[in-house]
């Protein structure tokens, strides 16, 4: 029975506050459960389980137990390393809850290592990996937090946010791996052609791709109305957000 608990497989997400509704956390479920064969268990830690689908185990977000008034804002992932994630036990594959699944998520519990990320696309030449998709196993790496909640002011002052601390720190300990580079890829940086043809020419999904990433100016509604938050740079609609983006 141990054994079989450990090899539980689990792919969790994380929603607070009220800038992702719902509609992220069951739309997410149902690309997951398209693209990954056999069993699995679906965990949503959040403030608020209203609306969401009921194959989505809803549990609260683990507390950061840091210093009255300091924000926990911004470190918030750095719960899932909880000594006791609600009991669970397992592997965990975490994905934020606005990326768009497009391919077979199955080598993601496959692939060795003891903690995979995705490598930083912007500086290749950094250890940062991006934490929107990362693989771990639950209640192995109870140090990430307890470093973290003793250290806090220190670590603030060292890295800008949750995954460069803890790249950094998974990397001191030798455990940390990238995921092949194709899998993850940026929708800002590998999705929309290069200037000028982006102004003809609809993002595309990357041949390899697998979990298309949306971070900093659009999120998977955007990229399928072609908005773009910064002004002069256009993008055609993408018009394949819809055939996985939803339930």
């Amino acid at each position: 029975m141990g054994s079989a608990r450990a090899q539980e497989r689990h792919v969790i997400c994380m929603k607070w506050g009220t800038k992702y509704g719902p509609e992220y956390v069951n739309r997410l479920y149902a690309m997951v459960r398209r693209h990954l064969r056999g069993e699995f268990r679906f965990i949503c830690l959040t403030d608020d389980a209203a609306e969401i689908r009921p194959e989505v185990q809803c549990l609260p977000i683990p507390a950061l137990e840091l210093p009255a008034g300091l924000p926990e804002r911004g470190w918030t992932k750095l719960a899932t390393f909880s000594a006791d994630l609600h009991g669970l036990s397992g592997t965990a594959l975490f994905l934020d809850v606005d990326v768009v699944v497009t391919g077979s998520l199955d080598e993601f519990f496959q692939e060795p290592g003891e903690f995979l990320i995705i490598h930083d696309y912007k500086r290749p030449w950094r250890i940062t990996g991006n934490s929107s998709v990362y693989r771990f196993e639950i209640g192995a790496h109870p140090d990430v937090l307890g470093y973290f909640r003793g250290h806090f002011e220190l670590v603030r002052q060292k890295f800008r946010n949750e995954q460069a601390y803890l790249s950094d720190f998974l990397h001191q300990q030798g455990k940390l791996r990238y995921w092949p580079s194709g899998w993850c890829p940026s929708f800002k940086y590998h999705c929309i052609p290069a200037w000028p043809s982006n102004y003809w020419k609809p993002p595309i999904v990357p041949p390899e791709a697998r979990i298309v990433i949306f971070h900093g100016e659009c999120n998977p509604p955007d990229a399928l109305a072609g908005r773009r938050n910064r002004r002069f740079r256009h993008i055609e609609p993408a018009g394949w957000v819809a055939e996985h983006w939803r339930e």
